[in-house]
């Protein structure tokens, strides 16, 4: 499918460029729903327990601090 015969044709060119122009954004798309489920679910959560309060909010206590 990808070579589409014996030699570098314009079939082959416009199969390339395709699979070329599409990867990227199946990439970025992956990477979207990859930190939407992170973020519903915690980074280091195997248990699915609730860990929000052994939590300190980032700005003002390490602003200050």
């Amino acid at each position: 499918w990808m070579w589409g015969g014996f030699a570098v044709d314009n079939a082959t060119l416009v199969r390339f460029f395709s699979l070329h122009f599409l990867v990227p954004f199946v990439i970025a798309g992956m990477s979207v729903l990859h930190l939407l489920f992170l973020h519903e679910t915690g980074s280091n959560n195997p248990l699915g327990l609730n860990s929000d309060g052994d939590k300190v909010p980032f700005h003002f206590y390490h602003t200050v601090k």
